[in-house]
C-alpha cells in the first residue's frame, strides 16, 4: 500500500479553515509539511491531549530532534520558534525551573491588578476611535487589537514606549511564515539587539516590571535556579512575543465574529449570554495560534489503534484551530460560532505542562476590551463584505492583514 502523500502547509494560510477541515478528514493524524520540515499534524482532540500529556513528548529539540541543528539553524524560517531557551522548548526539570522563575509574574492576584491598566489604554483607544468621522473606515486591527495588548505587556515588561513600534515589526515577520529565511533571520537579530538593550538599561535603572524582576533573579540566585543570561533574554522574548500576538488575534476575531453574527451579539445586549462566553467561544471558534511549532518524540510512540508509529526524533505539530473545531468535540456544529454552547473546550491556550501562563491575562484582557467596544459604539459594523477580509499571510498567526469597521455610520444610513 502507498503511504499517503505528505500535506503541505499553505505558508500564507489562505484558506485555514479548508486545510484545517482536509487535515481532519486525513485522519488523527498525518504526515505534513512544515515550510520544508515534515512532522505529524495533530488534529484529533483525543490524541492532542493524550501526547500533550506524554512525558515522551518533548519541546526540546537540541535533545530530542535530529534534524537540529544542521537543517535548522540558519536554514528554516521557524528556527527561532525551537532554538530558543525558555520553558517554551525546555522538557523534564528545566521546564518545571523556568516556569517556576516566570510563574510568580502571572498569579491571579498580579493578574488581576492590571484591570485597571487595561482599561485606562481601552478607554484611550475607544476615545481615538470616536474621532473617526461618519462613515469613514477604520482599521480595528491596527487601531484597536494591536494597540491594547502592547500597552498592556509594555507595561508589565517595562518596555518604553518609544521602542513598540520597532518590536511589533520584528514581531510580525517571527509570526509570520510567508517571509523567506534570510529575512526572519534579520527580523530575530533585530529583536536581539532591543531585547539586549532592554536587559542593560533595566541592570542599570531597575524599574517596578518583569524584566527587572527577572533580571534581579539572574543576578543574585545562587542555588543553581537562576536564569543563565541566554535565558533571561528568551524568556523575555517569550513573554514580549507570546503577551500581544495571541491577543491581537483573539481581539480581532471575536469582533469579527460579533459583527458576522448579530443573533449572537443579541444574546449579549439581552445579557443571556456573558463577555466571558463570548472570549471562549472566540477562542474555540477561531484559535489565535492555528498550528504550534513543535514538539518531538523522545523515544518510539507506538499508536496501533490509528495503525502507525510516531518515531523517535519525529517532529509533532499540534494542530490546535483543526482540533477546535472536531465534530468529535462538539459535534455536527462545531464550525458553528455559538457564543450559548455549554461546552466550549479548546486548545488555544495549550495543554498540560506547557499551557500558557498569559492565559488569564488575555482572557481578561479581551472581556474589558470587548465590552467597553460595544458599548461605546452600539452600531458598529464591519466596512467590507466579511469575503473580502484577508488572513494574516501565515499557517501560525490566525488573524486578518486588516479589520476594517465604520465606527459612526453614516445619519442616512439604514438603522438596526
Amino acid at each position: 500500500m502507498d503511504r499517503e502523500p505528505v500535506f503541505v502547509l499553505d505558508p500564507r494560510g489562505s484558506d485555514r479553515h479548508g486545510e484545517d477541515a482536509a487535515l481532519r478528514i486525513r485522519g488523527p493524524l498525518t504526515r505534513v509539511d512544515v515550510l520544508g520540515v515534515e512532522a505529524w499534524s495533530i488534529s484529533d482532540p483525543a490524541l492532542l491531549r493524550r501526547l500533550l500529556l506524554d512525558s515522551r513528548v518533548s519541546k526540546d529539540a537540541r535533545q530530542h530532534w535530529p534534524a537540529f541543528p544542521d537543517k535548522v539553524v540558519g536554514v528554516w524560517a521557524l528556527e527561532l520558534w525551537v532554538a530558543v531557551e525558555n520553558m517554551f522548548t525546555a522538557y523534564g526539570e528545566e521546564h518545571r525551573r523556568l516556569r517556576r522563575t516566570i510563574g510568580p509574574a502571572f498569579a491571579a492576584r498580579r493578574i488581576n491588578a492590571l484591570a485597571p491598566v487595561i482599561e485606562q489604554l481601552t478607554a484611550e483607544l475607544l476615545d481615538a476611535l470616536a474621532t473617526t468621522p461618519p462613515g469613514e473606515p477604520a482599521d480595528l486591527r491596527e487601531r484597536f487589537a494591536y494597540p491594547l495588548p502592547i500597552g498592556v505587556i509594555s507595561h508589565l515588561a517595562g518596555l518604553p514606549e518609544s521602542v513598540r513600534p520597532r518590536f511589533r515589526r520584528t514581531v510580525d515577520v517571527i509570526f509570520s511564515t510567508s517571509h523567506s529565511p534570510e529575512e526572519t533571520t534579520a527580523a530575530v537579530q533585530d529583536l536581539y539587539a532591543l531585547l539586549t538593550d532592554l536587559i542593560a538599561t533595566k541592570r542599570a535603572a531597575p524599574g517596578h516590571d518583569l524584566t527587572s524582576a527577572l533580571i534581579a533573579a539572574r543576578d543574585t540566585e545562587g542555588d543553581g535556579s537562576a536564569l543563565t543570561e541566554a535565558e533571561l533574554r528568551d524568556t523575555l522574548l517569550l513573554v514580549i512575543n507570546a503577551g500581544f500576538e495571541t491577543t491581537v488575534n483573539l481581539l480581532d476575531q471575536a469582533i469579527t465574529a460579533l459583527l458576522t453574527h448579530p443573533g449572537q451579539l443579541a444574546h449579549i445586549r439581552a445579557g443571556r449570554v456573558g463577555w466571558k462566553d463570548v472570549v471562549e467561544e472566540s477562542l474555540r471558534h477561531e484559535a489565535p495560534l492555528a498550528h504550534l511549532p513543535m514538539r518531538f518524540a523522545v523515544e518510539d510512540i507506538p499508536l496501533p489503534e490509528h495503525g502507525t508509529t510516531i518515531r523517535r526524533g519525529d517532529a509533532i505539530l499540534p494542530s490546535y484551530a483543526a482540533a477546535n473545531r472536531h465534530p468529535d468535540l462538539h459535534g455536527p456544529g462545531a464550525d458553528d460560532f455559538d457564543t450559548t454552547r455549554s461546552d466550549k473546550t479548546h486548545f488555544s491556550f495549550g495543554y498540560g505542562m506547557h499551557l500558557c501562563l498569559g492565559a488569564a491575562l488575555g482572557r481578561l484582557e479581551a472581556e474589558i476590551a470587548l465590552r467597553a467596544l460595544f458599548e461605546r459604539f452600539p452600531r458598529l459594523a464591519l466596512a467590507v463584505p466579511p469575503h473580502q477580509l484577508h488572513p494574516k499571510p501565515s499557517f501560525i498567526s490566525n488573524g486578518h492583514s486588516e479589520l476594517p469597521a465604520v465606527i459612526h455610520p453614516q445619519e442616512t444610513a439604514p438603522s438596526g
